[in-house]
């Protein structure tokens, strides 16, 4: 990208940008939900269709001077359509702003206030607007959760086919944000078909593996189905939402005047362009090695005695169990391959004993270093520079008191600017890193 007038008007935000790009460049990036837009995605968002104001849908616009943003989102539309290989039968919406308003539309054009929705719990892979009791969706709607089977770690259709005939929701939810397994997508939707339910998937991590053709698509039957444009897809961050016609009306108008205002074009016309990428030969090439990576990085993890949840992983994400070590271990290994330069997030795991924001997993994936480039030898050197980290540092106590917590944290990332181990590591990340471009950036 080239910031020329950003580095004349505004040098401080310059700099900043420029520190990030050095970080994502000499770094791992392994935390699942993010990869790398091309430069021509950023190209699009950061265009001057920032500058117009859109208000309602193509043709019926609130505003005048909208011809062209008419033709940027309904080109949107069709290549979303084409890309997914859906016909007259479904509509997309493209307009929402983020996944999470995205989920609210959709429960809120579809259902009336205090309905039953069921999903799957946050600390067993759910998001936090499926469902969690500190986000809207659980104070807007009744929300009855499902789990993954205790000693499988994976989805039990039959257990959840039994809650849905006992509780009778109105919409069931499938597709999450930490499940590291293929999603039966046909069995969710006859089970919501069979108490007369909606059947929604949040597709939001893997719409472009399903694109790729590595994952089980939602499609053709899934009644509503929303995804986010960047994670797997490497778009800008929006989302869209795809529906069968019968519920066009009432999803348009979830998003609009449900949830928000006027559409932000100039993102729209970046999800367009990443559209348009992800029906080349090479986008497929891209996700059939995310998976080759990812298996080589969870062969790696294990042969270095790290439990996974699962025992592995079939599509970009893996989680890997640090309960053999003591509880609430999570985010002392996020700290300590941070500052190896390997970028990974705590995450809470199934019956986690400890609270979300101290929880005793960690969460990681192979998008972003498969857009560098990387493969499977890669992978399983980082796999070892993981498991060393882990193994030396996963042994930190978590103190009980949720007042000495914070502090802990505090001391124990302080303690890493000049540890052996992170240096000796770090120069190995940077070494390796050093070897890949970075789309966007280089």
């Amino acid at each position: 990208m080239n910031y020329e007038h950003l580095k004349k008007e505004d040098p401080e935000v310059y700099e900043l940008i420029q520190k990030e790009a050095g970080r994502q460049k000499e770094g791992l990036e392994m935390i699942p939900s993010e990869s790398y837009a091309s430069a021509a995605v950023l190209e699009a968002t950061g265009s001057i269709l920032n500058n117009k104001y859109a208000e309602n849908y193509p043709g019926r616009r609130y505003y005048g001077g909208c011809v062209n943003v008419d033709l940027v989102e309904r080109l949107c539309q069709k290549r979303a359509k084409e890309a997914f290989g859906l016909g007259d039968n479904y509509h997309v919406n493209v307009q929402p702003y983020s996944g999470s308003p995205a989920n609210l539309a959709v429960y809120v054009g579809l259902l009336n206030l205090g309905d039953t929705i069921m999903a799957l719990r946050l600390d067993h892979g759910g998001h936090l607007t499926h469902g969690n009791p500190a986000n809207l969706s659980a104070k807007a709607f009744k929300f009855v959760h499902y789990e993954v089977n205790a000693k499988t770690e994976t989805l039990d259709y039959d257990a959840i086919e039994k809650l849905a005939f006992e509780h009778k929701p109105k919409l069931i939810v499938s597709g999450f944000t930490s499940y590291p397994r293929i999603i039966d997508f046909k069995r969710m939707h006859e089970i919501a078909k069979s108490i007369g339910a909606i059947s929604m998937v949040d597709m939001s991590h893997i719409s472009g593996l399903i694109i790729g053709g590595v994952h089980p698509s939602p499609f053709p039957f899934t009644d509503v189905v929303m995804t986010t444009t960047h994670k797997t897809l490497r778009g800008p961050r929006g989302a869209m939402i795809f529906c069968k016609k019968e519920y066009k009306e009432q999803i348009d108008k979830g998003v609009f005047p449900g949830m928000q205002g006027g559409p932000h074009e100039h993102t729209i016309a970046g999800i367009a362009v990443a559209l348009k990428e992800s029906m080349t030969p090479e986008f497929k090439e891209y996700t059939e090695q995310i998976i080759k990576n990812t298996k080589a990085l969870a062969e790696s993890l294990m042969e270095e005695g790290l439990k996974l949840i699962s025992g592995g992983s079939d599509n970009h994400l893996l989680m890997i169990d640090l309960r053999p070590f003591g509880p609430g271990r999570g985010i002392f290994i996020e700290k300590a391959l941070e500052a190896a330069e390997i970028s990974v997030n705590k995450q809470p795991i199934p019956n986690d004993p400890s609270p979300p924001f101290y929880p005793s997993g960690i969460r990681l994936g192979t998008p972003a270093v498969t857009s560098r480039g990387m493969k499977e030898q890669e992978m399983q050197k980082a796999g070892k520079l993981i498991a060393r980290i882990v193994k030396e540092f996963a042994l930190t106590e978590m103190p009980l008191d949720r007042e000495k917590r914070a502090s802990a944290v505090k001391e124990f990332a302080a303690s890493l600017e000049n540890h052996p181990t992170i240096k000796e590591v770090k120069s190995q990340v940077i070494a390796l890193a050093s070897k890949f471009s970075v789309p966007g950036v280089d």
